[in-house]
Order: C-alpha cells, then structure tokens, then sequence
C-alpha cells in the first residue's frame, strides 16, 4: 500500500482493491488525517470515525453520477482524499485553501454545499425528485449524524420521502450508540434477517402475492402484517421501527468499520426501487487513542502535537463564550429563575459548568434552535430568565421564533450570541456577520456589543433586568476580563473623546472593533486629525446621546462594525440621520459570503484593518479641502 494518497486515481482505483487492501487503505488514511489536521487544525474525531463508511461510499456507488450529500459537511475530508483532493491538505482551512466542508466550487465530487445541521435528507429529496422527473437512474444518498437527527428537519425531509415513495438512500452515521453484549447478538441477528434478499423477496411475496388471493388475501396479509409488527416492536430495540412506519425500508444496525458488510448492505440498497435507511455504527475518533478518549476535545481542534494531543497554542485567561459561562454560574446563584439553554453547543457555549452546577436549570435542546428559541419563549411567559447560547450563523435558523414568540409578545429572553463576526478558518457556513442585519428588522429588540470581557459582565446584568428581549452579541477569541473594575451598563453609547478641526470626524467602533477604533484614531492623529471616538456599546435602539452634548456636531460619521455593512449598524445608523447634515461612512464586511481565513487576512484582504480604513479616511477629508 503506498501511503503517498495522492499518487492513487481516486475513486476509480478503490474498484479494484481486494478487502485487504482496503483495510490497509484505511491505516494509511487515518494516519493521513491525524498528520495534517495536526499541523492544521480541523475536524479530526468525525472524519476518523467515518473512514470505512467512506471507502465503502465510493466503492459501490459511482460519484459524481451518484449523488453523495454529507450533511453538515464537517466529516467529509476522508470523502476528498478519496476524490482526489490529498495534495491539497496541507492548505485545510487556509485563506484560499482546500476547505473544510464540501464545496461544488473545488469538486464535481462535491454535489451539495454544506456547513449547517439536518439539512442533506430534504436535499437529497429534491435531487432524487428532479432525477426521476428527467428520466435519471443515478443513485442518491444522504449522509447523516446521530446528532443531525435532532434536528426537526430532517424529519420533515424523511416524512416527505417516505410518502412520496422517492427512491432515496439515507445512510444514518450513528456514532453516539453503543449496543451491549446482552442486545447485541438479538440486534445484529435482526439486522442480518431484514436485510437478506429472503427476507426482502418475502416481504414483496406477502404483498404481491397473498394479497391477491380471493376474498382471504387482504385480511392474510393484514394478519401477517400485525404479527410481524408485534415481534418488531417487542424485540426492535434500535429504532428501525420508526423508519420503517415512516415509509423507508431499514437496514441494521451494521458495523460502520467492517468494509465488507458495509459494501454488502449498500449493494442491497442500490438495488431496491424504493427509499432506504442504512444504520451505521461507527466509532468517533476510531484509531487514535487521544481522539478516541476525547472525541469532543477532537471534535473540532487547532494545531496541536499527534503524540500527547495537546494543543500547540492554547491560550491562556478567558475566552468570551467561557466568561459568558462562568458569569451566567455567579448570577444563576443568586438568582434562581436563570435558564441557560444550547443547542447542541453545551461546551462551545461555555456551559460546562452551568450544566453541572444547576442541572434542573441546564437545557440542551439538540440541534433544534427554532424549538431553543420558543422553548425559551415559554419559560419567560412563565416568569423565568432564559438565557438562549447559540453561535450567531445558527441563530438565523430560529428567526421566525426570536420574531413572532419572543419578540411579538415583548418576552424577557437573552440571546447569548457567541462567535458574532467574523470566526476564521471554518468560512461562509460559520461567520456571523448578519446578526446586527438580521436582529435590527425586529421590532421591540435591543441589541448589545460589549468591546471586552469586563463589559459583558454590565452588559449580561443589564439585559437579565431589562425586562424585554435583548442580544448581547460576541466575537470568538480572548475577553479581556478583570473582576476587580465595578463596570455598570446603563444602556448609553460612550463618548471616549471629541474631535477637533474644520472637519470634524468621530469614529463609532462597535463591540469588539473598538480596539480597531482606538487604532484609526491614533493613525489619523499622526497625520494631523484629531477625531473624536465612541464606544458603540448599544446598537439598537439606536442612541444618539453621543452627539448631544457636542456644541459641534461631527460633519463626517465612521462606523466600524464585525458585521455585514448591509443592514448593519452603520447602515441603521445612516438612516437616522439621513434628514441632517451629517455624513456616514461605514466600514464592515462586504455583502457578501466570506471566505476561510484567519481573520487577519481576511481583514486585509476586505479593507478592515486600521490601516485602511484610516486610509480612506484621509481620502475623504482631502475631498474636502
């Protein structure tokens, strides 16, 4: 087996490999992976998990033709070693790099864009519906995680298959079951019987067959029917039950590192004419004993050393999702009606120890935001103090429940919205620079921005006693954080200095760029401009108290913000005062999707650093001159 992957003709050289050389095949790939996602950073413990099931994948089924969706997307690097993509690797995640979720840009092998959770069954249903209006016979299949099956929507995907009888694969990636020795044997001899063609032939006999008997074959089959479905409900421990009364012919479960059996039950998938759940055991973090240990440390990692495991540039003091969660721990302690709720996001929330300090207070709703969101809803209406932890590219997925269920009816929810802004290296799918966009359309909503770890402490007291719905919204990174200032928030925008000359300037930094801010005024002070400087520690509703003890108002108005200039806050704040005389200039992400990249780069490149916005500033002035 030559472990240079990349001198392999992928996908078609795995037609001609015995089993032993598909075993060796998965060492080498795992060995692979645990290399480069090393020195890179990434998604390790999924991606080890699903090698087999991957190999497997493309050994029977004929990608591109046959379509391969991965939902979220975050374990399919094995799926782009495995269509030529190797030599790429030591780029995984880097600005202009390989990425690391499917993209159709880099692939034909790559069908279906993915980042977001439960999402591949409903487009897996559309493109098995559009195959069969043109007359295709190519194979579709859905790629799924245990933890992707929280989410309501790939119910409605398999409910709507399930009716439609659409000739739909969907492979269920089940990493999150272990089966003991007790009901282990019952379960695999089940899986063994459904999944034979004699059981499948019987099961057509009875319908096709006996059915057609005279005045005694519906109520046959209706007989055989009931007492088959007594011995699956008595002894069908794992679930099939459900998949099977929801239309889909169930195979499993089947052990998802057994290349064989694998490609046996796809096989059998392939040649059924009717929608088909494949269940599948695999191991997270599966050949790589500190993954295997740790899978959520591995879930998704930075550089770190392949020996020990440890990370190679762990920072130290507060991040602002671990801040966020040690403070809502103090204020949960005195204050007994403090809800903390996640999805799915109990660790990268920072709510670890809320989690096991107030259990009775403590909800993981799954990846279910819309249900997080009215699920809160509730708990106000009833008098609680629900704090919602959500990254903010998530939350969107929950707008219509943050409108009509909290907003609507003036409920005191707090959104904790964590990783607002630009995130780095997992790109368009997980920036969140539309939150202030989105948030802003919603009547009734305030919307905070605290620029360290100190002001979100203030920030968080204020929003718990604000008695209406509101955001605090953070970057990903360090918080600057120190207990011994007593900061208050009264929910005032903060002159830090006012500008002088004939063409007066004033920066408005929002949030985390106020260090930013900080910066351009420094920049535009060696060039002889002296401009004024506002925290924008409040975005809506938009308080102008900034302008009014000024005996000059500023004839030009900088808004810098994390977020899309579309919408945004410099946007709203243009609106405002569009009836005076006063100039806006805002300075944001484009409307656009960002790519990967660290946020550096990403700030060079899009014309966000201090350099340029000083820059252009200076252009400005000079047109007024």
């Amino acid at each position: 087996m030559n472990k240079d992957l990349s001198q392999y003709n992928f996908p078609s050289d795995l037609k001609k490999m015995s089993d032993r050389e598909l075993d060796l095949l998965s060492v080498a790939i795992r060995d692979f992976l645990i290399e480069k996602v090393s020195a890179t950073g990434g998604h390790l413990a999924s991606n080890l998990g699903v090698v087999e099931l991957t190999i497997a994948l493309h050994k029977v089924f004929n990608s591109p033709e046959d379509k391969i969706i991965w939902d979220v997307g975050h374990q399919a690097y094995v799926h782009k070693i495995l269509t030529g993509r190797a030599d790429r690797f030591d780029s995984l995640r880097q600005l202009d790099g390989l990425s690391g979720f499917p993209k159709s840009k880099e692939s034909p092998h790559d069908v279906y864009d993915t980042g977001h959770s439960s999402v591949s069954i409903s487009a897996a249903f559309g493109m098995a519906a559009a195959r069969d209006i043109k007359g295709g016979k190519n194979e579709v299949i859905a790629v799924i995680g245990d933890g992707s099956l929280t989410g309501g929507m790939a119910y409605e995907g398999l409910n709507n298959i399930g009716d439609k009888k659409t000739k739909v694969i969907v492979v269920l990636n089940d990493n999150g079951m272990s089966i003991s020795p007790n009901t282990g044997g019952i379960s695999r001899h089940l899986g063994s019987l459904r999944t034979s063609k004699g059981y499948l032939d019987a099961k057509r006999f009875v319908k096709d067959k006996i059915g057609t008997i005279p005045n005694i074959g519906k109520a046959l089959v209706s007989g055989l029917a009931d007492f088959k479905n007594d011995i699956k409900y008595s002894i069908l421990t794992n679930g099939g039950v459900m998949f099977e009364e929801l239309g889909f012919t169930y195979f499993g479960p089947i052990d998802g590192h057994n290349i064989t059996e694998l490609c046996d039950a796809f096989e059998k998938a392939r040649s059924l004419n009717e929608p088909v759940l494949i269940h599948v055991l695999t191991k997270k973090g599966k050949g790589y004993k500190n993954a295997e240990k740790d899978p959520g440390k591995f879930h998704g990692i930075g550089p770190f050393d392949p020996t020990t495991g440890a990370l190679l540039n762990k920072s130290e003091g507060y991040s602002f999702s671990s801040l966020m969660g040690k403070l809502l721990c103090e204020k949960a302690s005195d204050d007994q009606k403090i809800v903390a709720i996640t999805a799915a996001m109990c660790e990268g929330t920072g709510l670890d120890d809320f989690s096991t300090m107030y259990p009775d207070r403590f909800f993981d709703v799954g990846i279910a935001e819309e249900h997080a969101v009215s699920f809160a809803a509730g708990l106000a209406k009833e008098g609680m103090k629900p704090v919602v932890c959500i990254y903010s590219s998530f939350l969107q997925r929950a707008y219509d429940q943050i409108m009509e269920d909290v907003c609507l009816q003036k409920l005191p929810v707090v959104f904790a919205i964590d990783r607002a802004g630009c995130v780095g290296a997992d790109g368009e799918t997980h920036h969140g620079n539309y939150d202030l966009s989105y948030l802003a359309t919603i009547p009734g909503m305030t919307i905070l921005t605290p620029k360290d770890g100190t002001q979100l402490s203030s920030m968080l007291d204020y929003a718990l006693n604000l008695g209406r719905p509101a955001a605090i919204r953070y970057p990903k990174g360090a918080a600057e954080y120190n207990n011994k200032i007593m900061s208050t928030f009264d929910g005032k925008n903060i002159r830090i200095c006012s500008g002088k000359g004939a063409f007066n300037i004033d920066i408005w930094a929002c949030g985390n760029m106020f260090s930013c801010g900080q910066q351009v005024c420094s920049l535009l002070s060696s060039r002889g401009i002296e401009a004024g400087l506002v925290d924008v520690a409040k975005v809506k509703p938009i308080d102008l108290s900034p302008l009014s003890d000024l005996a000059d108002r500023p004839d030009l108005i900088v808004t810098i913000e994390d977020n899309s200039v579309s919408g945004g806050f410099g946007s709203c704040l243009a609106s405002e005062l569009a009836l005076t005389d006063i100039k806006v200039m805002n300075f944001g992400w484009p409307d656009a999707f960002i790519p990967q990249g660290t946020c550096s780069q990403l700030s060079e490149r899009y014309g966000l650093t201090p350099e340029s916005i000083a820059e252009r500033i200076c252009e400005e002035v000079e047109k007024q001159a």
